[in-house]
């Protein structure tokens, strides 16, 4: 698996010539202070101390390259505020992490690659945009955090040009998923585990080609049910066949006791309507495969009762089963 580029462009705030936000510290030879010099072997150094010193004096988080840095038990909780520290675009690739308290941290677009965050507190935090990717989470709180609609190697992937490049997208994607999955299992938090095992299932069909058949199956169990996660879709199309069908009835007839009853412009709108009602009736007669025999199809409608019956069954049963999974869990 292709691993994604860690080392973040720092940013040019840090320029000691350039105006506006200055890091009021020694620039060195690449133009940037300590904290935002990704050419400063940072590995293994224990900066928990400095950086809470950092922050709190006010100074600029964004940017910050910290890889392989030793940032245990780091406090970045702003004490006070509704709002947490910015630290935007942050690279923390491989750093040490673990029992760091980051409430509320925004920390959009900041690189977390194989990061060590068991432990660390990040209720509330803003993780929209950032690299996942190999981030051990384990014992990590995951309370109401913020993760955006799509995880970085999504974005990647969509834009991506080259196959093989997005597969390996796509891949790396449905392993943060899968891992950010287990972890909210493991706590409990069973809505945020469904959402990334939706993603993660997504993600997988994504590596498949693109016209093939287990993609296309993937798809379908996808939009009907959303991979067992979603008991409201399987609602919604039971909702949709029965009225479709019910449409389809009223255009090609059944038959009563009174004779076919179909559409007929002669008839006045109130007549069509109460003639639609018995249809949409008889529509849910035949998906919940009652059958009480006072409405029969006729002509054409023999074979759309047939399948309907056939669909209803097998979206009665796959209701049961996504209702009871999503209940159990």
């Amino acid at each position: 698996m292709m691993e994604s580029d860690h080392s973040a462009v720092p940013m040019p705030c840090c320029f000691a010539s350039r105006d506006g936000w200055q890091c009021d510290e020694p620039a060195g030879e690449t133009g940037y202070c300590f904290w935002h010099d990704r050419q400063l072997d940072k590995s293994g150094q224990h900066l928990s101390a400095e950086l809470e010193s950092w922050a709190k004096a006010g100074k600029p988080l964004t940017g910050l390259q910290l890889a392989r840095a030793d940032l245990r038990q780091v406090n970045l909780v702003r004490a006070g505020s509704q709002s947490g520290y910015q630290c935007h675009d942050a690279d923390f690739y491989r750093a040490n992490l673990s029992g760091a308290h980051l409430f509320k941290l925004d920390a959009r677009g900041a690189s977390f690659m194989k990061a060590d965050l068991s432990g660390a507190n990040l209720h509330c935090a803003d993780l929209r945009g950032c690299n996942l990717l190999g981030t051990i989470l384990s014992h990590a709180r995951l309370e109401n955090i913020t993760w955006g609609q799509q995880l970085n190697q999504e974005v990647q992937a969509h834009n991506c040009r080259d196959v093989c490049q997005a597969n390996s997208a796509w891949q790396e994607a449905e392993e943060v998923a899968r891992n950010i999955r287990k972890q909210c299992e493991k706590q409990g938090m069973f809505e945020q585990a469904g959402r990334f095992f939706q993603k993660e299932m997504r993600c997988r069909r994504m590596q498949l080609p693109r016209f093939s058949s287990k993609r296309l199956l993937s798809k379908v169990v996808d939009v009907f049910c959303g991979y067992g996660e979603s008991p409201l879709r399987v609602v919604i199309f039971s909702l949709l066949l029965i009225f479709c069908s019910a449409l389809l009835y009223f255009g090609f007839g059944t038959t009563t006791a009174e004779g076919v009853l179909t559409f007929s412009p002669d008839l006045s709108l109130a007549e069509n309507f109460k003639r639609f009602l018995n249809a949409l009736y008889f529509s849910v007669v035949t998906f919940t495969t009652l059958g009480y025999g006072d409405i029969a199809p006729t002509g054409f409608s023999r074979l759309i009762a047939s399948i309907e019956a056939f669909l209803g069954s097998f979206t009665m049963a796959l209701f049961v089963v996504v209702f009871v999974k999503k209940m159990t869990r």
